[in-house]
């Protein structure tokens, strides 16, 4: 499969210098943060066929149970791509990580039991058009696992992310946008939401306006147009 590129001749998504900043940061708070025990969480209980869309270092490849057949990562930023392939190669399921962006996933309809956004809703282009593909690649009553930062609750905190969205922070952050609203836009897209738990991210003493989230389960309907 070709390396997806825009008219430019370069990849769909760069960011480098926020992507090795990402790798870093992420592996610590996998580590001393307990990001790795919502990682487990995220991923328990799946099986069959996986898509993942925005992979980015391929942290998550550990925790996938033995039940997985396959797991297909979709991962635009070549840095992160690079580092997930190494994962993938340390994954105790097959990995097949794989160039592409989540708003036009590279792989088939209905082909997957489960997907899996962990941290990408908030940095995709285009929220509705990546969750209507992660619906159409969903078999009928297939899983969307999720694990994002979002809107905040309150309505001062909730402001400051609008503010910040609008000015640095996608500057600073490799496009990501703290104020968008996961759970409202899977329920726009046509999930059910099955469970939902919210939580504030590891933020080591100091508040983040990324801090806010949710994880749990969504589900693409049975019956219905895809």
């Amino acid at each position: 499969m070709t390396e997806q590129r825009t008219k430019a001749g370069r990849d769909a998504v760069h960011h480098p210098l926020f992507a090795r900043f990402y790798a870093r940061v992420s592996v610590l708070a996998d580590a001393k943060g307990g990001v790795g025990e919502l990682r487990r969480e995220l991923l328990d209980g799946l099986s069959g066929r996986v898509v993942e869309v925005g992979a980015g270092n391929g942290l998550n490849f550990a925790y996938y149970p033995a039940a997985v057949s396959e797991v297909v990562a979709i991962e635009p930023e070549r840095v992160l791509r690079r580092l997930a392939v190494e994962e993938g190669l340390r994954a105790g399921v097959p990995v097949d990580v794989v160039p592409g962006t989540a708003e036009a996933l590279p792989v088939k309809s209905e082909a997957f039991d489960g997907a899996v956004a962990s941290l990408v809703l908030c940095s995709v282009r285009d929220v509705r058009r990546s969750l209507a593909e992660l619906r159409r690649v969903l078999k009928p009553g297939g899983e969307l696992r999720f694990l994002e930062h979002g809107r905040a609750r309150g309505r001062v905190p909730a402001a400051v992310q609008r503010g910040l969205d609008a000015t640095v922070w996608p500057r600073l952050f490799g496009g990501c946008h703290t104020a968008r609203d996961p759970l409202a836009e899977m329920e726009a897209a046509g999930f059910e939401i099955v469970t939902c738990r919210r939580l504030r991210l590891p933020e080591r003493g100091v508040p983040l306006p990324s801090s806010p989230a949710v994880v749990g389960v969504a589900r693409r309907p049975a019956s219905g147009i895809a």
